[in-house]
């Protein structure tokens, strides 16, 4: 009916609690700015090539080969039926700065190992433990067991990684499997919800910003900005990594349409008056 279609109004999508504050489309030189935004980042080195991804990428699927491995080790000692050990699966979740793309040169790698409801924790970080010290290409490997949230350090062909443990209370995990259920948290351990909230956090940061690659550039710009400030480290009081996305992606919804660069102007526009 052309009344209802002229009195039809827009309503724009709304990334967060409150609607966008400007969907102002950029401007040419808006544009301009956002390459030579990604130009100065180039200078200083922020971004990996591609034989360093690929080499990230390879470490992630080796330590996810390992972790399946040592999962149906573990059915056979404890007797567990071979139809259940055949199918138990497992799963890495990268989570963190690397899992969103807006990881630094040889920064390194935070992952999630989900295991089956029958397992123990601590077998995770006594059994899982001596499997990985024995290969060749672990280095510098340690339990850091009494953390907030419990975890394997340990250096694997050169890259850093942060191993944390969670199980749920399935038989087998899944390549599916979604960790975003809040039905898998009921009955969970603390620990292990904690060991969760990485990379759920991770992951709905990802699904509520507007535009991932502007995001990612933002936070890569923002985060070297907070590093050569020597302001980023929750260790010593100041925010985290998460933390300087969570700030990011904010901005990302209030101005869905921005560019890279005017998304930083206003990140630090917006928080110097909060």
């Amino acid at each position: 009916h052309p009344f209802l279609l002229n009195t039809q109004t827009y309503t724009p999508r709304c990334y967060g609690i409150t609607g966008p504050i400007s969907e102002d489309l950029p401007h040419e030189a808006d544009l301009i700015q956002t390459r030579k935004l990604i130009d100065s980042l180039k200078s200083y080195g922020v971004f990996e090539d591609d034989l360093e991804l690929q080499h990230r990428e390879k470490v992630v699927r080796r330590l996810e080969f390992l972790y399946k491995e040592w999962l149906k080790e573990m059915c056979f000692s404890l007797n567990i039926p071979e139809s259940v050990t055949e199918n138990v699966g497992g799963k890495v979740f990268p989570f963190g700065s690397y899992y969103m793309g807006a990881h630094s040169k040889g920064a390194d790698i935070d992952a999630l190992c989900v295991g089956p409801g029958f397992l123990e924790r601590k077998d995770f970080f006594t059994s899982f433990y001596e499997k990985l010290r024995a290969q060749q290409e672990v280095k510098d490997i340690r339990v850091i067991e009494d953390a907030f949230v419990p975890v394997i350090k340990l250096s694997y062909d050169g890259i850093e990684i942060d191993l944390v443990f969670a199980r749920v209370a399935q038989k087998s995990i899944p390549e599916n499997l979604d960790l975003l259920d809040d039905k898998l948290l009921q009955n969970m351990d603390e620990h292990c919800v904690r060991s969760l909230n990485g990379y759920r956090v991770t992951e709905e940061i990802m699904r509520l910003v507007p535009n991932i690659f502007n995001f990612r550039l933002a936070l890569r710009a923002v985060k070297l900005w907070a590093k050569r400030r020597n302001i980023y480290s929750n260790k010593l009081g100041f925010l985290g990594g998460i933390s300087w996305a969570v700030l990011v992606a904010r901005i990302c919804q209030v101005y869905p349409n921005a560019t890279v660069s005017t998304l930083v102007i206003k990140f630090f526009k917006v928080y110097s008056m909060w």
